[in-house]
């Protein structure tokens, strides 16, 4: 077995970062553990062939898009992400390789500019669907049906 242990992965960064920026609530815990586990396999912390940075694998335009179009504009939510991770000033996107609570919060970030709620906290079909749909988008290499036991898993975590 390598990479992380799913279930401190969910209780010690993913829970605690999403309750300490304010961001939490169990369907966001569950999108984001299943998204970290479907995304880099708890395991990759840059991508092999490609752009994509951390737990969550975001790509640094990504990134920085999330902070120029976004956060730039939600002050409030900015500061509680750079408090909770530790962090002062705009972040580059390498952070997202060494501070995992970071990139998770910034793959909340690309959630909460989504208009669609989030989906039930329990419904692995939902949430994979989601991530595919919002997340990985029509052109990523994801496959919702497939990866629905990756999100159980996360909701079983």
């Amino acid at each position: 077995m390598t990479g992380l242990n799913l279930s401190q992965f969910k209780s010690l960064i993913v829970r605690p970062a999403l309750a300490g920026a304010g961001l939490g609530g169990e369907a966001a815990v569950n999108l984001l553990t299943g998204t970290c586990l479907v995304e880099s396999g708890l395991s990759w912390l840059e991508q092999v062939r490609g752009p994509a940075l951390g737990i969550a694998q975001m790509e640094p335009a990504t990134h920085d898009d999330c902070w120029v179009n976004y956060l730039r504009y939600q002050q409030d939510t900015a500061n509680q992400i750079l408090a909770t991770c530790g962090l002062s000033g705009l972040p580059d996107a390498s952070v997202m390789v060494w501070n995992l609570r970071y990139a998770v919060l910034m793959a909340r970030v690309k959630y909460l500019r989504v208009p669609a709620p989030l989906p039930d906290a329990n419904n692995a079909d939902a949430l994979s669907a989601y991530h595919k749909n919002y997340y990985n988008t029509a052109l990523g290499q994801a496959n919702a049906s497939a990866n629905t036991s990756l999100f159980q898993q996360a909701i079983n975590a």
